[in-house]
């Protein structure tokens, strides 16, 4: 009896999700004459199809298994592009003049010309409602450029983005793959509620650019970006006005820089040379960024973690945490404020503060920094908070570094190699930071490193509790200039260290 009626159920659920199923608006491109061939331009019947759904109220539209020789798709309100299991869409050749221009921009730009333009994209979207990419196929950026115009140099620029939404609210892009996808594979500027999930994304420039959206979420993503970031929030002046990147939630996301092409296929094969893959926030920053949250993310053969706050704009509420890192370039830790102020508004000031970071592990870290802090001499970072950090540094450092004039970021691009110098310590450095907390730091070195474990200059309001380190014989464990409010505990290796021996 009882197999009868799990047998009558089982019949019941599937008739129901056939007829759902079947009854559900769905456009298949190939009803719209798509080929799926790999030679014939395809994005004509696929914009017909969107084109359809789009005049019925919305629904699905489907690409069967096939590859999709495509130029610009324009994706609309109450739209899920679904790109089923075996779909390659697959980004034309520039010479077929398959993509969409750039679109006309009144004023001034302050932002790489990646983030000015939209139109210029495999699939493109603006002013809309309930838009989703999904499905297990995959978009091969293919004749994408790499490369875009820069800030006011006047070039006329190539498509150069996979996906690329402005202004948009309810957005999902879920369980999609992309391969190769130009200077952005996904591009998300001024949209509110996004979920950005489960993606495999391995590309040759950015992998997710997250601009001053609110109310984001990125989950379970593998982003593989050797030649740039791979998740960057950023907070440019692409819309005109100043806007920041808010409530955003970055979670179990693995960022790398292995060879391009070797993540999705398995092979993982270690980058030459240094590599970015990292999460960085900036450069881009005129609004800035508050309210996030980064949590359980791994980090491999890729820069460190990044915050950058350089245009003038606010960093605030960031709390950070569970990160492991492996073969890191450059820095596991990078907090900066600068002075570049790619903004209009000349007198703008930016400002960092209330950062909690904890529980990192970093192993084979470049020698040319370890944490890294660093505020501006005239506006300084605040209420910074580091707990729960053990890491190891290649080491290598020389003793002359301890006592160098190590240049100001000011006006620069923010990164420590553009400095010209190895950190003068190689644990951890901050200057110019009012209200400093470093809990349970634990710093070593693979080859001997004769800098100073910890420097740490202009601080108003250091507080060091269970700091260790390895330290070479005969260096001082800490470097300490113009401190006040001092205070260490539980550190036996910064036991020589008191008040009168701060310089």
């Amino acid at each position: 009896m009882s197999k009868l009626i799990f047998s009558t159920l089982s019949f019941l659920i599937i008739s129901i999700t056939f007829c759902s199923a079947k009854n559900a608006p769905y456009y298949n491109v190939k009803d719209y004459g798509a080929k799926g061939d790999g030679k014939t331009l395809d994005n004509g019947s696929i914009n017909k199809a969107i084109d359809a759904a789009a005049k019925n109220g919305g629904g699905t539209v489907y690409l069967p298994a096939g590859t999709y020789l495509s130029g610009s798709i324009h994706i609309k309100s109450n739209i899920n592009l679904f790109l089923d299991a075996g779909c390659i869409l697959l980004g034309a050749p520039q010479n077929m003049g398959a993509y969409d221009a750039e679109e006309d921009i009144v004023g001034k730009q302050y932002q790489d010309g990646g983030h000015s333009y939209f139109h210029n994209s495999l699939i493109w979207g603006e002013n809309l409602k309930n838009v989703s990419i999904t499905g297990y196929g995959m978009i091969n950026g293919g004749g994408l450029s790499r490369e875009t115009r820069g800030a006011n140099d006047g070039k006329i620029g190539k498509a150069s983005k996979s996906i690329a939404l402005k202004l948009c609210s309810n957005v999902v892009i879920k369980d999609i793959t992309i391969f190769h996808g130009g200077h952005f594979a996904i591009l998300v500027t001024g949209c509110n509620m996004v979920k950005l999930d489960n993606l495999i994304i391995d590309t040759n420039r950015d992998g997710i650019d997250i601009d001053c959206c609110t109310n984001t979420v990125v989950s379970n993503c593998m982003v593989n970006a050797p030649n740039d970031d791979a998740i960057c929030p950023k907070s440019s002046y692409a819309l005109g006005r100043k806007q920041l990147t808010e409530n955003l939630t970055i979670t179990n996301c693995q960022v790398s820089g292995y060879k391009e092409g070797t993540l999705i296929d398995g092979t993982l094969v270690p980058p030459i040379g240094r590599a970015n893959g990292r999460i960085k926030f900036g450069t881009e920053s005129n609004g800035g960024f508050r309210n996030v949250t980064v949590s359980n993310c791994t980090f491999k053969y890729c820069f460190g973690l990044a915050l950058e706050e350089v245009d003038g704009g606010i960093m605030e509420n960031i709390t950070i945490t569970n990160l492991s890192m492996t073969n890191i370039f450059n820095y596991p830790i990078y907090i900066t404020l600068g002075e570049r102020l790619r903004d209009p508004d000349t007198n703008s000031v930016a400002v960092g503060k209330n950062i909690i970071i904890s529980n990192i592990v970093a192993t084979m870290v470049d020698s040319l920094s370890g944490i890294h802090i660093t505020g501006t001499p005239t506006h300084f970072l605040e209420d910074i908070q580091i707990s729960d950090v053990r890491f190891t540094s290649g080491g290598g450092g020389a003793k002359k570094l301890d006592n160098v004039d190590f240049a100001e970021l000011g006006k620069g691009y923010p990164e420590v190699y553009k400095l010209k110098s190895a950190t003068p310590a190689y644990g951890v450095f901050a200057r110019h930071v009012k209200n400093l907390q470093l809990n349970n730091i634990n710093v070593d070195y693979k080859k001997e490193d004769k800098r100073p474990a910890i420097y740490c200059a202009d601080i108003n309001g250091l507080e060091i509790n269970h700091f260790k380190a390895k330290v070479s014989e005969g260096i001082a464990a800490g470097v300490f200039k113009q401190i006040k409010d001092f205070k260490t505990y539980n550190s036996p290796v910064l036991n020589d260290v008191t008040e009168n021996k701060i310089q």
